[in-house]
């Protein structure tokens, strides 16, 4: 896939997410973007309900986060980051998978794209994935069928008998992934669905979350919960007039209005 960011674009993405232009694209590199991406670019589905259109192109996407200082859901930020990453040296690879349920099902097929990332020395394959909200803090190896210690969990990649796998975190099947290559355009008709089908919980509900040193920070409407890796949890919810400063605060987000769910129908 041809690159779309150039220089100027991936100096500006590195300055996004306050990283240098590492020497290498090597694993240690990988680790280090793949961290701060989380740190500093949130997972948020503001624009489904803003009635602001989700467009599936490199270029969009890095406008998006880089240019307009937002997040976005899985097709967005693993979008932009594997953009950020090819313009490194990186292979990158998209790939589609299906994310379990409460219930155990599995959603609709192409539910959430991750990426599997070749550094140019040679190691990994490595599974990265920026965009699923709460998961791994560092890339997680592909190849690997062991338990992977992480401070967001224990992570598993296992095989499943069609060749699928499934990435489970502390026991947890978290989505099954596909291990053919895919494109950007694959992607289009489920986000759309998940932009308008009152089945999907992207429609339902609003979020906008974001790791940080200590633990995490989310915003889900107007109730604000802070949380640390120690198990401490704070939440409270945020007047009207407190909404918008909110998100400038915490996610670096300005917005001229406060984003709500509509009814669905």
């Amino acid at each position: 896939m041809p690159d779309a960011l150039g220089p100027d674009a991936t100096a500006a993405y590195l300055r996004r997410i306050g990283v240098e232009r590492p020497a290498a694209a090597d694993a240690e590199s990988l680790r280090t973007l793949h961290l701060h991406h989380q740190l500093a670019v949130p997972f948020e589905n503001l624009s489904i309900h803003l009635g602001q259109e989700i467009v599936l192109e490199e270029g969009a996407l890095v406008d998006k986060v880089v240019g307009a200082h937002r997040g976005g859901f899985c097709y967005e930020l693993n979008g932009a980051f594997a953009a950020l990453l090819r313009s490194l040296g990186y292979e990158v690879t998209l790939l589609a998978a299906r994310v379990f349920g409460r219930d155990g099902q599995l959603g609709v097929p192409y539910d959430h794209l991750a990426l599997r990332v070749v550094p140019s020395d040679g190691s990994g394959p490595w599974l990265a994935d920026v965009g699923f909200g709460r998961h791994s803090h560092y890339p997680l190896r592909f190849a690997s069928r062991d338990e992977q210690p992480d401070p967001g969990g224990v992570f598993r990649i296992e095989e499943t008998a069609d060749g699928d796998l499934d990435v489970v975190r502390d026991g947890e099947p978290q989505y099954r992934l596909e291990q053919r290559p895919r494109e950007l355009r694959d992607f289009e008709a489920t986000c759309w669905w998940q932009r308008t089908s009152p089945k999907s919980h992207f429609r339902q509900s609003l979020v906008c979350s974001r790791l940080t040193e200590s633990g995490r920070i989310t915003l889900s409407g107007r109730v604000l919960v802070l949380t640390t890796g120690e198990g401490g949890r704070e939440q409270r919810e945020l007047a009207a007039d407190e909404v918008l400063p909110a998100y400038r605060e915490h996610f670096g987000i300005t917005l001229d209005r406060e984003p709500v769910v509509a009814p669905l129908g």
